[in-house]
């Protein structure tokens, strides 16, 4: 296992396979270190790494990150090469086994999923729950408990289906992605009267 602090560099694609739910997104990561002699953090090179999520978790996933958000990430890496145009590409890729946003550079408000009714495959329940997510994280509701996300449950695939999305470039980030220069704004969000 492995984990890899970083910045989200694109948006998670999210899609039902024949073995449940997928999502993938790009993630940036820079090294830094104190360099003494100019008394300054300098970065290092980025990386970036395709984070390949499954089940219960690309659900999550694909209504809780956005581009330029910090994250944690902690699975098993993968390095492929493959040749595409005469030339040859190494990409580094993670199965994620976690994935939740680095509260070292701001704050983060948690929504516990319920257990969805009935049984998979319920597709349209899924993507309802995520829209119903995404809406509260946008109004700043409160309510920890989202109906209904992810109503793949828990089936024991290992690994998953990767077809009809694999060989995408690497992502282009902005200045400072990584670097703490083009850190987005964090709102702080109170779970208000009664909350645990």
């Amino acid at each position: 296992m492995v984990t890899v602090v970083g910045n989200v560099a694109t948006a998670p694609v999210y899609r039902e396979s024949a073995h449940g739910p997928m999502a993938r997104f790009r993630m940036a990561a820079t090294p830094r270190r104190w360099d003494r002699e100019r008394q300054t953090w300098t970065d290092g090179p980025t990386s970036f790494f395709t984070i390949w999520t499954t089940r219960q978790l690309a659900s999550n996933v694909t209504a809780s990150v956005t581009v330029g958000e910090p994250v944690i990430v902690q699975g098993r890496l993968r390095v492929r090469e493959t040749e595409r145009g005469g030339q040859q590409w190494t990409t580094a890729e993670i199965d994620a086994a976690s994935v939740g946003h680095d509260l070292t550079r701001g704050t983060a408000a948690f929504r516990r999923v319920r257990k969805p009714v009935g049984t998979w495959p319920g597709g349209t329940a899924t993507e309802d729950s995520r829209s119903a997510a995404a809406a509260q994280r946008a109004a700043g509701e409160p309510d920890w408990s989202v109906s209904g996300v992810g109503a793949g449950g828990d089936w024991g695939v290992a690994g998953g289906d990767r077809s009809g999305g694999g060989g995408e470039e690497p992502a282009e980030v902005g200045a400072g992605a990584g670097t703490g220069g083009g850190e987005p704004e964090v709102e702080a969000v109170s779970p208000g009267p009664g909350a645990a």
